[in-house]
């Protein structure tokens, strides 16, 4: 006992395990993942709960992508201007908002935006059927609760991340169009010509690369916390999924940021 006691108040062996924990918690996330891809192709009916949570996830978040998009093309089209002009360089904005969103901003806001929408209602909505036992009554059925779940989830998010994204792209450009051509005089043709010439297929690439891991994230631990509410030490009944909720919404948005970190230091 007094061994134990020692254990948990030695800061470095507090660490230790905390870290084993961590290192834990990921390798069962990531066999989550598998089993939840591999369930993907179990059985024809798979397509028509696909296509369902592809209308929740993609056609319920156009709204809210198009708003942030266009402001945040404005924001940018406003404070690259006023850089851009110290240097005699404004006629490089188009340049600017483009790279800007398609190879960084599009990808990252469309994923946490994504993340606090739909992300937050995997979560929530699996937590509760967790612990008002209709998961487990999905076993007793004869239903595997990940293919009927988790794995529509993750195929719709594959889908709809990089569309959402492309989508954010464009509204922003035209968001950065709107403050650098029709508040701020800058050439039309100027704004265009600088987009053409600049963006590469390399660019558009890497943001889509970044949004299908993103995706791939967001719907992995937004179902895992989900579907693992039960066994949460901190909580039970309503409030666990209160909890697995915020945590999904957290460590999906931390790791998006690591993720998009990590891709760009390999693809610069």
């Amino acid at each position: 006992m007094q061994q134990h006691t020692g254990f948990q108040t030695n800061p470095i062996a507090a660490l230790g395990r905390s870290t084993i924990d961590f290192i834990s918690s990921l390798g069962e996330i990531f066999l989550f993942f598998l089993e939840g891809v591999r369930l993907i192709f179990s059985s024809p009916k798979q397509l028509t709960k696909i296509v369902r949570q592809t209308y929740f996830i993609g056609s319920k978040s156009l709204f809210v992508i198009s708003l942030i998009g266009i402001f945040t093309g404005m924001v940018l089209g406003l404070q690259g201007y006023y850089t851009l002009v110290k240097f005699g360089s404004e006629g490089l904005l188009g340049a600017a908002v483009s790279l800007t969103l398609i190879r960084e901003l599009g990808p990252v806001l469309t994923a946490i935006m994504i993340t606090g929408r739909a992300g937050s209602s995997m979560a929530a909505e699996i937590g509760v059927m967790r612990i008002s036992d209709q998961i487990d009554a999905l076993d007793v059925m004869d239903i595997n609760p990940m293919a009927y779940l988790v794995s529509p989830r993750i195929a719709a998010s594959i889908i709809c991340f990089p569309l959402l994204t492309a989508l954010f792209d464009v509204i922003g450009i035209l968001g950065g169009y709107l403050t650098g051509v029709t508040m701020l005089g800058i050439n039309s043709g100027v704004y265009f010509y600088r987009i053409d010439t600049s963006v590469v297929m390399s660019d558009i690439n890497e943001g889509f690369l970044k949004s299908l891991v993103f995706g791939i994230i967001v719907a992995t631990i937004s179902c895992y916390q989900g579907y693992n509410t039960h066994k949460r030490k901190d909580s039970v009944g309503p409030e666990s999924v209160s909890n697995s909720t915020t945590a999904a919404v957290v460590l999906s948005c931390v790791l998006i940021l690591v993720s998009d970190y990590v891709i760009t230091s390999f693809l610069l």
